[in-house]
């Protein structure tokens, strides 16, 4: 008898474009929410956008609070928690870049209250998909929760941010070249469940950014209009296959290795992107399509090499031999790399 079932949890509304911070208490009252909004933001972000989020819902008569948040940690997970708890909150809304997103995201998942996703910076996929990442010491834990209800990216604010954090997401999206080829992998070899429908969406992602690489530029916001729709289909792919298996592979082992031996060295999406040129490489040979995915990388001015990424080659090569430890998942690194084969894999694609 069959028996398969599965929930899938994606926002309902979905709002892109020029302008359309103005239109985020329209999407919020869409969704039938009630009791007291709480803005979760940073500093930047809080002026940039924030402020404008709260006269929305004050001008409305929602009587809205906020908190604003320094750092990404689990203390800061539960000063928001607190806080919203604290003031009755109803449900909250996260306006900033990953860092308040995720710290959003995961107090929102204790609380069981809605969030809203409000990205000023289009820098990684975490705007959308059921997954918050913290750093603690010299690791960085990746914990389920809810995704939005809604999602509000005005594509004039993305605009703005700092560029680097926007070649960041690029990056990050790219990798799902090689986070999807590692899923196949593991289903094949060790029988780790695969959605075809997750996988193919992860990597439709991948190829329009790498397809559009050339049309993504600073001060274009076009060019976030791009990048923004991209991040949001990898974070619906991610709430397809309930994990993080479509946006998440090797790759991103080996940016979490250097997390740990050179902690706050570059941007995590920019290390990805850099891990994602040598583990395409050993998917595919040295006539696969590692150098398409170095040649979209440095269209849009995201690092190629460990230089750009401020990383000397010995860190390179001791991540990559040491990043299947990371976590109890299946990628091409299987039970490790030798010294020889890390070296290789580094030197032909350029990266060191």
């Amino acid at each position: 008898m069959f028996e398969k079932s599965t929930w899938i949890r994606l926002p309902r509304n979905v709002v892109v474009g020029h302008g359309v911070l103005s239109e985020t208490l329209d999407a919020v009252e869409e969704l039938h929410l009630t009791g007291r909004p709480l803005v979760v933001s940073s500093p930047t972000p809080y002026d940039v956008a924030g402020t404008r989020v709260i006269e929305q819902f004050a001008d409305a008569g929602y009587d809205p609070d906020e908190i604003i948040i320094e750092e990404a940690s689990f203390d800061a997970v539960q000063a928001v928690i607190s806080h919203a708890e604290t003031v009755d909150a109803g449900f909250l809304l996260g306006v900033g870049g990953g860092k308040a997103i995720d710290i959003t995201k995961m107090a929102a998942d204790h609380l069981n209250l809605g969030f809203i996703s409000v990205p000023t910076a289009a820098s990684h996929d975490g705007i959308v998909s059921g997954r918050g990442s913290v750093p603690e010491k010299d690791t960085r834990h990746s914990v389920a929760a809810e995704p939005p209800l809604a999602v509000v990216a005005d594509t004039e604010i993305l605009s703005q941010a700092p560029w680097r954090l926007t070649t960041a997401g690029c990056a990050d999206i790219i990798s799902n070249f090689t986070a999807v080829r590692d899923w196949e992998l593991a289903h094949r070899l060790k029988n780790v469940p695969y959605s075809e429908y997750a996988g193919a969406l992860s990597q439709m992602t991948a190829e329009m950014l790498v397809e559009n690489a050339a049309s993504i530029k600073r001060d274009l916001e076009e060019s976030s209009w791009i990048v923004v729709k991209a991040l949001v289909s990898s974070g619906v792919a991610m709430s397809i296959a309930e994990s993080s298996r479509p946006a998440s592979g090797a790759e991103h082992l080996f940016s979490h290795q250097l997390d740990r031996i050179a902690p706050g060295a570059a941007l995590h999406g920019h290390q990805v992107g850099v891990g994602t040129i040598m583990t395409e490489y050993l998917h595919t040979g040295p006539q696969g399509r590692w150098s398409d995915v170095r040649d979209a990388l440095a269209a849009i001015g995201a690092p190629t090499t460990a230089e750009e990424l401020d990383i000397d080659r010995d860190t390179v090569i001791g991540a990559l031999t040491s990043a299947h430890e990371i976590r109890d998942r299946y990628t091409i690194l299987g039970d490790g790399m030798s010294e020889e084969a890390a070296i290789e894999a580094a030197t032909v694609t350029g990266v060191v």
